[in-house]
């Protein structure tokens, strides 16, 4: 078995049953083994893992309904929610809104809502 060449990919993964975000990079092994035949294994801290295309899985949740996007999209959407905030729903408290270093809780799935289909 030889290598032949390592490509190293990236990709964004969000889980449309909770709304967990993640970014994942892999090298891309391609290999020929002893009868010839090409195959490929894709390595996350040289570690053999599955490949993220056949059947993702989420790591908060389990499912496997992931939706599989470019590289930087969670980190994006995570940046986008940190510059717009949407005031939570009911009266504010005095001092809760817009204090420096307030926690914002927010669900990738809301992010998504425009990729997903629409009713007819």
């Amino acid at each position: 078995m030889s290598e032949t060449a390592v490509v190293h990919e990236s990709y964004s993964f969000a889980c449309m049953r909770c709304g967990h975000g993640w970014e994942q990079s892999y090298e891309i092994e391609h290999h020929v083994d002893a009868q010839g035949h090409e195959f490929v294994q894709y390595v996350v801290n040289g570690r053999v893992v599955p490949s993220p295309l056949s059947r993702p899985t989420c790591a908060n949740c389990d499912n496997h309904l992931v939706r599989i996007m470019r590289p930087g999209r969670v980190a994006s959407a995570r940046e986008a929610a940190q510059h717009h905030r949407t005031p939570s729903a009911g009266p504010a408290r005095a001092g809760e809104a817009g204090e420096a270093g307030e926690h914002h809780h927010w669900h990738l799935s809301d992010l998504l809502h425009p990729f997903q289909r629409r009713a007819s």
